[in-house]
């Protein structure tokens, strides 16, 4: 079969949605005859990538509105502030190119992979040919209890957050795209919620997310149990949605000995957070480590021996996956993507009433975990299967290899009817 895949964002080595957009790729292209769409801001990585380790079956189309290119390397307020007008017209731009390139390949099917994104359309649904979506996310929202634990200007970005998805599902193109997509894949049940209203038919929740084997065997097996000192560890965005002031609140409350709260990560909350660590008198336990390769992110991670990941609406969530495939147990808030990679057996899945609970809550839980090595231990060892059995990407890739040979026979079928 011939596969038209779109990836506006695709970029081996990375995390996030362009590593999201590589994996995939690359696993399809075990089964099929794979066509990418993506942007040239990913060129050269991609190329330098291919040089190193030709694929077969793989071919890249490079490809921006009116030759506009953002550059990912610079992740700044500039960046940011004109990314989803960029992205909504390289979806436009996608169609145009993708229709010619069907009258010459014929492909199969078309498969809008990222940006995981379920309030702007993918106007590749428009292609005469059956069209999956997804897995979409973003329909997961800040619970209304804890916008009193927020500043007046993390308000005003959760209302234009909110605005931002009214309005994308005010979009008759976003609605197309929804009734157009044989299969429509959520990451969340919050987000199936909106497909539904969107007018997909065929929804199924399933993480975009995923764990190379590759990659799973070249972690290195570290063993923490001679450190004296305990380390907590959130990893993300310093963005007030992340909830990392939960944590800090937590860390500080739980006032364990011989422990410390690394916090790696860069953003406009950092100053708010440093602010915060002094009120409550932890800034001697406090690391701030700022922005990291990810590389050097799987090390801190390594170097620690829990993983607090408080976030408030996480579509995704990889750190979380990161850490359970390096034995770290997991302390998340019951929330989004990080409550369906987290399970009983392998963290603590808080329940998200208020935020005055939660930060109770999450103490316990960090107390808990101190004091229990064997529990931690064997959070950890579950928290590693559950990664190579749930969540590899190699089993990712056997799903959507077999659900494409599925609509393709179900698409012969209703032709001969």
């Amino acid at each position: 079969m011939k596969i038209l895949i779109s990836a506006y964002a695709c970029e081996p080595s990375q995390g996030s949605e362009p590593g999201v957009g590589w994996n995939f790729v690359q696993e399809m292209s075990k089964y099929y005859q794979i066509w990418v769409l993506t942007s040239n801001c990913h060129r050269s990585a991609i190329e330098a990538e291919l040089a190193r380790k030709p694929p077969s079956n793989l071919n890249f189309i490079y490809l921006d509105p009116f030759g506009w290119m953002i550059d990912w390397s610079q992740k700044g307020k500039s960046t940011q502030r004109w990314v989803y007008l960029h992205y909504y017209l390289w979806q436009i731009t996608a169609y145009f190119v993708s229709r010619k390139l069907h009258q010459k390949i014929c492909f199969d099917i078309v498969h809008h992979v990222t940006y995981v994104k379920y309030n702007s359309p993918s106007f590749l649904c428009l292609l005469p040919i059956p069209f999956i979506w997804g897995p979409v996310g973003g329909g997961e929202l800040t619970p209304k209890n804890f916008w009193t634990s927020l500043n007046f200007r993390s308000k005003i970005y959760e209302l234009l957050r909110n605005a931002a998805c009214l309005i994308g599902e005010c979009d008759p193109f976003v609605h197309l795209t929804a009734r157009r997509s044989i299969l429509a894949l959520a990451t969340t049940e919050d987000t199936a919620k909106r497909l539904r209203y969107l007018g997909a038919k065929n929804i199924q929740v399933y993480s975009q997310l995923g764990i190379s084997q590759e990659e799973l065997m070249n972690y290195p097996e570290v063993s923490l149990s001679y450190q004296s000192i305990i380390r907590f560890i959130s990893v993300g965005r310093l963005l007030h949605w992340k909830g990392f002031h939960l944590g800090l609140l937590a860390f500080a409350k739980a006032n364990i000995s011989n422990s410390e709260y690394w916090v790696v990560g860069e953003g406009s909350e950092r100053k708010n957070l440093e602010n915060l660590t002094q009120e409550l008198g932890i800034e001697k336990q406090v690391k701030f480590w700022g922005s990291l390769s990810r590389d050097q992110t799987l090390s801190k991670i390594r170097d620690s021996h829990i993983l607090v990941h408080p976030s408030l609406h996480d579509s995704g969530g990889l750190v979380c996956l990161e850490a359970m495939s390096l034995g770290l147990p997991v302390i998340c808030l019951n929330l989004g993507g990080p409550a369906l990679q987290v399970t009983e057996a392998t963290g603590f899945k808080i329940v998200a009433n208020t935020p005055e609970q939660a930060v109770k809550d999450i103490t316990q839980a960090m107390i808990c975990l101190v004091a229990d090595v064997k529990l931690r231990s064997k959070m950890g060892e579950v928290g590693k299967k559950r990664v190579r059995d749930v969540f590899s990407w190699e089993l990712k890739g056997l799903f959507f290899a077999q659900s494409y040979k599925e609509i393709c026979v179900q698409e012969k079928l209703a032709s001969f009817s």
